[in-house]
């Protein structure tokens, strides 16, 4: 089954929406420590994300593999929630465009604190992070 074929078109929906990630990667002895993150799902069905080349998540997926998101409705809306679980591959190329299109996404780049803030962002050396789902598992009340 292809990685298109395990994310719905309501879960496409969700996942559109400017709404935080909780990422987790596999840790050596501890259990995963899930961080907030952007990222945005891919029309060939992954995930991705960006992080700075010397970050915690990327020494952990060099050692393994497997990561999983879930993105949760926020509150007020009636609970609905994708988990994505799978494979994650640590990518050079695209790392700054996909940071640029994702600040666009979250924040009001007319505002100047922003646009400086995404500046800063794209002088650090960033990598991209890409899930290829093999699990997805929702919730919809």
């Amino acid at each position: 089954m292809s990685s298109t074929s395990l994310l719905t078109a309501e879960d496409l929906e969700l996942l559109a929406r400017p709404l935080h990630g909780f990422l987790s990667v596999a840790g050596p002895a501890q259990p995963p420590q899930p961080r907030p993150v952007w990222f945005e799902a891919t029309a060939d069905g992954t995930v991705e994300l960006f992080t700075e080349r010397d970050s915690l998540k990327v020494r952990r997926l060099e050692r393994d593999p497997r990561a999983s998101i879930v993105v949760a409705a926020p509150v007020g809306e009636g609970e609905r929630w994708v988990s994505v679980a799978g494979r994650a591959t640590v990518e050079a190329d695209g790392a700054r465009d996909l940071a640029e299109r994702l600040a666009a996404r979250y924040w009001d780049l007319e505002d100047r604190a922003r646009a400086g803030a995404l500046a800063a962002m794209l002088r650090v050396d960033l990598l991209r992070v890409v899930i290829h789902p093999e699990t997805v598992r929702r919730y919809a009340s």
